[in-house]
């Protein structure tokens, strides 16, 4: 899917849900995000138990979802909409860089997320970025949510980080030493033209790469895949490989 642009008129609108539980945030998006040419907001829920039936009558193309809601959460509504195959893609709603909920629904497949505060022109772009199928994680961002998966956080036991170290070192594993290259570059963060540039190969190549590894893990987005390096022990917090 190529990005969609105001100036080119064969390109068909991103289809966007917006779903946040605040009457006045919905109404601030839609008018923030509803100037954009090339973004069609059809429709908005308030909870996430509504989520499932606007995707399946509206047929979005991405979901806006606020994270805290009554109901169903938009971590769980994540969740669930993840697992279909034709799945829309999620950014998700929050006030926090790096809340746990937030590194759950990158976990579960969503593409990203924006905060409440962040300038309208940055979330219609993260908008785009997304149904373009890229992530709208900042190589500081992505750091700093491995960060928070590596550290001990109030829910997560050693046992369980130690578990998903070595599940992480299995799955790496089974990676080629090409394939090993490329998602340690997706871990920092860089593009598909940088990893292309730094690899010496070609764009179209590294695509191919990163598609093989989304499907032999069953991920949806590239933050799983810096996630599993990071888990795997084969980046430091700081971006970098770690000293052998």
């Amino acid at each position: 899917m190529t990005t969609p642009t105001p100036t080119d008129p064969a390109a068909q609108p991103v289809r966007l849900i917006i779903v946040d539980d605040d009457p006045l945030v919905r109404a601030g998006l839609t008018l923030m995000i509803g100037g954009a040419d090339d973004i069609d907001i059809v429709g908005e829920g308030a909870d996430g138990t509504e989520v499932a039936g606007l995707v399946d009558r509206l047929r979005p193309d991405v979901v806006l979802m606020d994270i805290r809601m009554p109901g169903m959460d938009g971590l769980t509504a994540t969740e669930s909409l993840r697992t279909r195959p034709d799945a829309p893609e999620i950014i998700v709603l929050t006030t926090f860089h790096a809340d746990e909920q937030v590194l759950r629904a990158i976990r579960a497949g969503a593409a990203g997320f924006v905060l409440k505060d962040t300038p309208p022109a940055r979330i219609v772009d993260a908008v785009r970025r997304v149904a373009a199928g890229d992530p709208v994680l900042s190589p500081a961002v992505t750091r700093q949510l491995m960060a928070r998966a590596a550290g001990a956080g109030p829910r997560t036991g050693r046992d369980d980080r130690a578990d998903r170290a070595d599940r992480a070192r299995t799955r790496v594993a089974a990676l080629a030493e090409r394939e090993r290259e490329v998602a340690i570059a997706v871990a920092r963060g860089r593009s598909n033209a940088e990893i292309a540039a730094a690899l010496y190969l070609s764009v179209a190549t590294v695509k191919t790469q990163v598609s093989r590894i989304l499907a032999r893990f069953g991920f949806n987005n590239r933050v799983q895949i810096a996630l599993l390096v990071h888990d795997a022990g084969l980046l430091d917090d700081d971006g970098t490989e770690p000293a052998t």
